[in-house]
């Protein structure tokens, strides 16, 4: 579970609400029903229904069906461990060592992520170490195109929600010189109310709901980025018959420098 994003849009809505319905001038008084100044279904529908209307529309279905899951991987996003991946690759070089290459097939076949297990294969079946570090690149290059479209979704709709929300303001202020009456001023300020809403609402969903879905996919991306990066410079090193301890301190050097095992000796 995704901890800080929950707790940050816990404490981001909280702390709006807590805005909203607290009146400090005289002392701390709460006004539930200064809450409902701010629900309007005319704003909602122009930011809300506007954004989600043209984010439809710059998608194509196969994509949108995917919406789902990458919510849930924002929410609920698998666990990278780079130090798991550079222990891993130390005992395949250890294998590799004592027994040879070929003994890594077995091990490979009990591997659990794929593209560490398909590297192991590619030197086990003694492919030229420049081919095996070009399709690796390319892999990891592919991987990165088809996550930066996952979170194009979330990342256009952190400018498109402003955007309505300006559009929204638009209409309140067309709305309300076009009933402009200084002898009915309830139309004036229902007209300045949308006006005003409409801009919250872009605002508070842009930076509140869709920056952090984007950026909490993005760091996922990062750190499946670097244990892909330590399991292509480990396979290599390896064919390239490097010593295990070689190996892990050369894969350590892409951690912070609090992660070195031996700088904890």
């Amino acid at each position: 579970m995704n901890l800080t994003l929950i707790i940050g849009w816990v404490l981001s809505f909280g702390l709006v609400v807590f805005g909203i319905i607290v009146d400090m001038t005289n002392g701390f008084e709460v006004k539930l029903t200064a809450f409902k100044n701010f629900v309007d279904v005319q704003s909602l529908a122009i930011t809300v229904g506007g954004t989600i209307g043209c984010l439809v529309a710059s998608f194509p279905g196969s994509y949108l069906k995917g919406l789902g899951k990458r919510f849930v991987l924002a929410i609920k996003p698998p666990k990278y461990d780079p130090k798991k991946y550079i222990d891993q690759i130390v005992e395949y070089a250890q294998v590799a060592r004592t027994r040879g290459l070929l003994a890594l097939e077995e091990s490979a076949n009990q591997c659990q992520d794929p593209f560490m297990k398909s590297s192991l294969m590619m030197i086990v079946d003694a492919n030229d170490p420049e081919k095996v570090r070009g399709m690796l690149d390319d892999t990891i290059m592919f991987m990165c195109e088809r996550h930066e479209q996952g979170r194009a979704f979330f990342e256009k709709g952190v400018g498109i929600f402003p955007a309505f929300g300006m559009l929204g303001t638009l209409v309140g202020l067309i709305n309300m010189l076009a009933s402009l009456d200084l002898s009915n001023p309830q139309a004036l300020t229902g007209g300045m109310a949308v006006a005003l809403i409409t801009t919250f609402y872009g605002s508070l969903f842009a930076n509140v709901v869709f920056a952090p879905l984007g950026m909490a996919l993005k760091n996922l991306h990062e750190d499946e980025l670097l244990c892909m990066q330590i399991v292509e410079e480990g396979v290599l090193a390896i064919a390239g018959g490097s010593n295990p301890r070689y190996i892990q301190e050369k894969l350590e050097f892409m951690l912070p420098k609090s992660q070195h095992t031996a700088d904890k000796k």
